[in-house]
């Protein structure tokens, strides 16, 4: 694990700087991607870089089509293999046949306990073996997000590094860069969404909502994240 001392010269870096220093200091390095706008930019840049880049996305089973269909795109553009994780079928089996197959809609603790199967941990066995893993959180997406850290040991998965290059960025930022380099992105954002997850637990936003609005829209007064980047005892 790095020491923070040695993550700090990287912190006001640009992003493309930010991941050039992740790839020279961490053998192995994963860009997880979750194939919204933040994907496309660092796919891209990271591309620039190096032709040998490993993106792994999370398949939880509940995906919108679009969001395969903007895997295939991404795949046919770079050439780049993306390693689809899946949740494990047994423990999958046994919260669905617990707590049938729209948990989500009946408590916000099995709505948790929903990502935690499909999502968390999927990660962090996909995680295992590497030494750094790449996100697009970006501190304006949410007020849980307001201190993400550029580069950060991350508790979540011991021993690894966690990179977040456009923790600085605004949305803007981000899709002036899309736009400049013509680069291919998720269609839901052209039907009114801004954050994409799950098919059930995602819907477009209105002016004025928080990008994550569209998140467990059903839920009052809870944090409007799965688990992957804000832990339940943050609460």
């Amino acid at each position: 694990m790095s020491s923070p001392a040695a993550l700090e010269p990287v912190s006001d870096a640009a992003p493309e700087d930010v991941l050039r220093w992740a790839y020279e200091t961490f053998p192995r390095v994963a860009i997880v991607a979750s194939f919204q706008a933040e994907s496309s930019v660092l796919i891209d840049m990271a591309w620039g870089i190096r032709n040998d880049v490993i993106v792994l996305t999370l398949d939880t089973g509940r995906l919108p089509q679009a969001t395969h269909d903007m895997i295939d795109r991404i795949r046919d553009r770079y050439s780049i293999d993306v390693q689809v994780v899946a949740p494990d079928a047994a423990e999958l089996q046994s919260m669905v046949r617990r707590h049938g197959v729209n948990l989500f809609h009946t408590s916000p603790d099995l709505r948790r306990l929903c990502c935690e199967v499909r999502k968390s941990r999927p990660l962090a066995r996909a995680l295992h073996g590497y030494d750094a893993w790449v996100t697009g959180v970006r501190r304006q997406q949410a007020a849980t997000r307001t201190q993400t850290a550029v580069a950060a040991p991350d508790p979540a998965h011991q021993g690894l590094t966690k990179i977040a290059p456009l923790a600085a960025w605004t949305k803007d930022q981000v899709w002036a860069y899309i736009r400049e380099h013509e680069l291919p992105y998720h269609s839901l954002y052209d039907q009114g969404y801004t954050s994409i997850g799950c098919a059930p637990c995602t819907r477009a936003t209105t002016a004025g909502e928080d990008e994550r609005a569209g998140r467990w829209w059903w839920e009052q007064n809870e944090v409007k994240e799965c688990g992957l980047h804000w832990a339940t005892e943050k609460r």
